[in-house]
């Protein structure tokens, strides 16, 4: 068993699949072959319920959340759900236990597994790719987008539990401390000497900034911190957020750079970051010194990315994107570095 990492994607979800058919005994399901939608971090299988609905079975990475972190995920998820957000809902096990261990032959250890409710939305993009718009306004769509993201901070900040909540950190120790929650970006061995002498030299500077404008109630809390286009989901006039995996503590203009930093490419980027913060604001009140902040985070986002294929280094995946990503990041903190007041 203990040569599963060594095997590839396809092969290691096949035997991923096993191990969400024996979790599913958990809700009474027996009858089932799980279909897998993706496996990048977590195994993600759409299933049939005991009662004939579609569902969505989570296998979780090893190692990346707790039992009392995935609880606060799917109470914090049910939250927003309650404040009128459409988002998953966690799907309870017979015994009433919300995450389960799985287990199968050929995988090592044991592995977390819950189970949401299907939504029949489409997602709005995926990385790299031109947004599927579908003839929609972009104009109005990030408005409501922007919005959205302010309704989540504000149902957040109110949310009573919000402090009790067992989750990562989008702190300054998350993205440039000795741990990175991403990875080592600095080590990422795709860089060379003057590179590396010039991120480091970023990653000092980000530290500054970010104790500079500090952390309160307006500016931090549960944020949802990955929120790209492929876990933005459309259904009709409805918009749907998935995915909470990397959802964690964080400021709220790091969500806000996050939703939009994949689409410099797309020919109305300028009116979607002015829709973006003007929906946001609809709802929740933005200052100056925060809107200040988004080069900042941009910096602080494309290097995150960096300790991603970093971590990931002997993947196709971190092989293709790594000349990408760097030449990506070195250009965002260049910008961030020129402009630092």
């Amino acid at each position: 068993m203990s040569d599963f990492f060594e095997l590839t994607a396809d092969e290691q979800s096949k035997r991923l699949a096993v191990l969400a058919r024996n979790a599913l005994k958990e809700w009474g399901v027996v009858d089932c072959i799980p279909r897998l939608i993706k496996y990048r971090e977590n195994g993600v299988f759409e299933v049939i319920t005991a009662d004939r609905n579609r569902a969505v079975l989570r296998v979780h990475r090893q190692g990346y959340h707790s039992n009392e972190s995935l609880a606060s995920e799917l109470e914090w998820m049910n939250i927003l759900a309650q404040g009128g957000l459409v988002v998953p809902e966690p799907i309870p096990a017979n015994s009433g236990d919300i995450v389960v261990n799985g287990t199968a032959d050929g995988v090592p250890g044991t592995w977390k597994v819950d189970m949401l409710c299907w939504l029949e939305g489409k997602e709005l993009g995926a990385v790299g790719e031109p947004l599927l718009l579908e003839g929609r306004d972009t104009g109005k769509l990030f408005f409501d987008i922007g919005k959205i993201m302010g309704t989540l901070h504000n149902l957040s900040t109110q949310w009573p539990g919000q402090n009790l909540a067992v989750r990562h950190a989008w702190d300054c120790d998350g993205f440039v401390g000795e741990e990175p929650l991403w990875g080592h970006f600095w080590k990422l061995s795709a860089l060379t000497t003057k590179q590396r002498s010039f991120f480091l030299d970023v990653r000092k500077a980000i530290a500054r900034d970010l104790e500079r404008y500090g952390r309160t109630a307006d500016n931090y809390g549960l944020i949802h911190a990955d929120l790209v286009p492929e876990n933005i989901m459309l259904n009709n006039d409805e918009i749907q957020l998935i995915d909470f995996d990397d959802a964690g503590f964080g400021w709220h203009m790091f969500e806000i750079v996050t939703a939009v930093f994949w689409l410099t490419d797309e020919p109305d980027y300028d009116i979607i970051c002015d829709r973006v913060l003007e929906g946001y604001q609809s709802v929740r009140r933005l200052r100056q010194r925060d809107i200040d902040t988004m080069e900042l985070f941009y910096a602080a986002r494309s290097l995150t990315y960096m300790g991603w294929v970093h971590t990931r280094r002997n993947t196709e995946t971190a092989m293709e994107l790594t000349p990408f990503i760097v030449e990506n990041a070195e250009k965002i903190c260049s910008i961030y570095m020129s402009n630092r007041k």
